[in-house]
């Protein structure tokens, strides 16, 4: 009877647990011209980069931006450039928020950057494989700031991952077939 209760009980916590933390995300939809990415963000760990990355969703910036950066068993980069690989205007840098204890596991999402910790805008970036060595403190001392993680659609992810580059305008590992972001969504 003891252990019932006990498996019970805790059950019962993991449950409230669980509520409350999927209570604190929201769910978004990357619609891309290679299928649909649905992503889940944690405003209470990463609250400065959500907050900037649903101000450009709200203002409907991702739409027909491209995935312009794909490094195969790396990640997948998008989210501030034209098709034509126009770079778009964007609002100021904000504060790497890398130390809020979420790691670069395959399929999170991630702040794009310079060499410059606090220099984010609206790239994003969607981690393929274990980029451990981007967590914070990372190689530099800041590492990169993770704010979500993909719940569907690992499918298009991995066949965006996998398509092959070239260099284009100075750029090296531009996809030589275009995936779109036709727009970005929320769920919930």
């Amino acid at each position: 009877m003891k252990k019932l209760l006990k498996t019970t009980l805790f059950f019962y916590l993991l449950s409230i647990s669980l509520l409350s933390y999927s209570e604190k995300s929201e769910k978004l939809n990357i619609e891309t011209s290679h299928g649909n990415i649905i992503i889940e963000i944690y405003p209470e760990k990463a609250p400065i980069t959500v907050k900037n990355f649903l101000n450009y969703v709200d203002n409907g910036f991702y739409n027909g931006t491209i995935f312009h950066r794909i490094i195969e068993g790396f990640m997948i980069q998008g989210g501030g450039f034209e098709k034509d690989m126009t770079e778009k205007e964007t609002d100021a840098p904000i504060k790497n928020e890398a130390d809020n204890g979420l790691k670069n596991i395959p399929y999170t999402i991630a702040m794009a950057r310079t060499s410059v910790p606090d220099s984010a805008t609206s790239q994003f970036f969607i981690n393929i494989a274990n980029n451990s060595f981007l967590d914070y403190p990372g190689q530099d001392g800041a590492g990169y700031c993770v704010f979500g993680k993909v719940t569907d659609g690992i499918g298009a992810i991995i066949k965006i991952g996998k398509l092959a580059t070239t260099t284009r305008g100075g750029m090296s590992d531009v996809p030589i077939k275009r995936v779109t972001i036709k727009s970005i969504t929320k769920l919930n």
